[in-house]
């Protein structure tokens, strides 16, 4: 990243990278910028001006063993993540956009952990995996799923499977429909929605359909709470799924989200075996990234 991103009578200069693209097309927009500073109502405007759901703020320091060490920060027009995994993709890839050879490797630290990311370059090609936090599950409380549902306009009765809330940063819930038609066909009341997960205190929900024998899947992540309707693509979300469907038996699931919005991205996520006596096995989660080019931002 380059250490000056602010010039130009205050302009700000922002890397426009398509995260978890498919096939080469699509995928979330993202703002990439170097972290010089700014206060964090600044930090909050960017997304609009940049025309992006999300940005994340990129510090970079001295270089270890696992590559250099990089601090992130995300935002969207609401205020900071504690997490963003399409963000973190997006971050990988700039950073390897910058750096030479076939392979870049980063030590990445945000406010609340530390772990290693990866990216590898293929015939123009920038694929990005990094290391999901840990990840707790659970069954919904009494009442708790409820308004979710009924917000999202689906019946119990159309679950396919037992409903999970998952955590890592932020609790969100996990949704199980039958197929991707019925996924598809969605439209949820947003109002509704969003003071449904706030008085859950979720980041949102992630409704996805059953896996194919080979892990294949369709998800759409519905985020009110932090100023999102509608997500393009969730890694984190996506890396929670795995972690869960690993019960089952799978050993990673790709994700395909975005269709409803124009925008087709997938997401992968691979389960690590399990080690000594964690109860829920290590998570890779990654995606191809196009990096657009540069914009300047007028604040």
């Amino acid at each position: 990243m380059p250490d000056d991103d602010m010039s130009d009578g205050g302009a700000l200069t922002a890397t426009i990278v398509h995260a978890c693209v498919r096939d080469g097309a699509g995928g979330s927009p993202t703002a990439v910028l170097a972290d010089t500073g700014l206060d964090d109502a600044a930090r909050r405007a960017v997304p609009g001006l940049a025309g992006t759901s999300h940005a994340v703020f990129v510090g970079t320091r001295e270089a270890g063993p696992d590559g250099p060490e990089v601090t992130l920060r995300f935002f969207t027009a609401t205020g900071e993540l504690p997490a963003c995994g399409h963000g973190t993709v997006a971050a990988l890839a700039c950073l390897a956009g910058h750096a030479a050879g076939v392979e870049h490797r980063a030590t990445l630290r945000t406010r609340e952990r530390v772990f290693t990311g990866r990216t590898v370059r293929t015939h123009g090609r920038l694929d990005a995996e990094f290391t999901l936090g840990p990840v707790g599950l659970r069954a919904p409380g009494p009442g708790e799923a409820a308004p979710v549902l009924d917000a999202l306009g689906i019946a119990v009765r159309a679950l396919s499977g037992p409903l999970r809330v998952a955590s890592v940063g932020r609790p969100r819930l996990l949704v199980p429909v039958a197929g991707r038609s019925h996924l598809a066909s969605l439209a949820p009341d947003f109002d509704r929605l969003r003071s449904a997960c706030d008085r859950g205190g979720l980041l949102g929900c992630y409704v996805y359909t059953e896996p194919t024998a080979e892990g294949r899947l369709a998800a759409r992540m519905f985020a009110p709470s932090i100023g999102v309707p509608e997500d393009i693509a969730n890694a984190n979300s996506t890396g929670c799924l795995a972690a869960h469907l690993a019960g089952r038996g799978l050993t990673g699931i790709t994700a395909d989200l975005g269709d409803a919005l124009g925008s087709p991205s997938t997401i992968t996520a691979t389960v690590r075996p399990r080690s000594g006596r964690t109860a829920v096995p290590p998570v890779r989660v990654g995606g191809a990234a196009v990096v657009a080019g540069t914009v300047r931002l007028r604040q």
